[in-house]
């Protein structure tokens, strides 16, 4: 994997190397990439294409989402730190960027190093979905299934070190489930198999995850925030079973270190009148996201948080990838 990170950041730089960078006068002015590591149809590429199609429309050019699948989001974020700093290539930014810094342990950068903060969208909750086939309805019944059953529950993920990997392993530390990891390129192509019960949970952000939920294919047991989540007020939250237990994210945007402060402000701008869009708003709320502005400096105080937080819950949950 880490070869594969290494040539194909290798081919970006001589690929890009033949552009010519462009004044922030007039960005953008050809369309911008915007690459997310996870399938499409998944929670990450849903909110990514909503908020792409409003710079699309607003900014003049193509925001173009660009899906670079695997290794958790860290081929995508390879792939985006390696691009030219012109403001051309954008990655989306979410906690399994935070999360890699600890879990992975030979990644060919630094996050908090090797980007640039830009702008924060919104912040989200995960949500513990089941298979219908699975007999448990609330979060204890399922805490007893799990320990009824050792080693005989399976739970999916987005990819290793993402919230949706790392929620469950919290859950697994703080309740002593046994539930073995079945790691995929995308919560998306995960759900046929809870569906079919041949895993039987996941953890996902709430877009996907309700989505699935709402139309009948899995069951909701509880979200991962705090308290209830203002979307779904009907779903516990999974700490009223288990005190304590946290896990919610953000979404964010992210450029190459280097890129010019005009066009992270421009940027920036426009991402804050998005949020302040009724019609975009309204689109967020509909898959759980509320809207979360930051300036560039705060989203990168944020990321920051966001990565200490995380480096504890892995080192509480023993868990690492090489």
């Amino acid at each position: 994997m880490l070869r594969f990170l290494r040539a194909a950041s290798l081919g970006l730089i001589c690929f890009w190397s033949l552009v010519a960078p462009s004044s922030a006068a007039d960005y953008p002015n050809r369309p911008v990439r915007w690459l997310i590591g996870f399938a499409a149809g998944g929670p990450v590429d849903i909110v990514a294409r909503i908020m792409s199609q409003w710079l699309s429309d607003h900014l003049g050019q193509q925001f173009v989402v660009e899906n670079r699948t695997g290794s958790g989001g860290n081929i995508a974020a390879a792939a985006a730190i390696n691009s030219p700093a012109d403001g051309y290539t954008l990655l989306f930014v979410a906690p399994n960027n935070a999360i890699s810094t600890s879990l992975y342990k030979k990644l060919p950068y630094d996050f908090l190093r090797d980007t640039t903060p830009v702008a924060s969208i919104m912040q989200l909750t995960n949500m513990l979905v089941v298979s219908n086939a699975m007999p448990v309805k609330t979060v204890q019944e399922f805490i007893d299934y799990c320990k009824a059953n050792p080693g005989k529950v399976s739970y999916a993920s987005s990819g290793n070190g993402t919230s949706v990997h790392m929620s469950a392993e919290l859950f697994k530390a703080m309740t002593k489930c046994e539930m073995q990891h079945v790691p995929y390129r995308g919560s998306a192509i995960a759900f046929p198999d809870i569906i079919s019960n041949k895993v039987q949970l996941i953890f996902d952000n709430l877009p996907s995850a309700l989505e699935q939920a709402r139309g009948g294919n899995v069951r909701a047991l509880g979200v991962t925030s705090p308290k209830r989540w203002p979307s779904v007020p009907d779903i516990p939250a999974i700490a009223e079973t288990v005190p304590g237990f946290e896990s919610v994210g953000f979404y964010g945007i992210s450029a190459p270190k280097g890129t010019p402060p005009e066009i992270i402000e421009i940027l920036n701008k426009a991402v804050g009148e998005a949020l302040k869009d009724p019609k975009l708003v309204a689109r967020l709320a509909e898959v759980g996201g509320i809207p979360r502005p930051m300036a560039p400096a705060e989203f990168g105080k944020l990321v920051a948080d966001e990565t200490e937080k995380w480096r504890k819950v892995v080192e509480f949950a023993g868990v690492s990838v090489d």
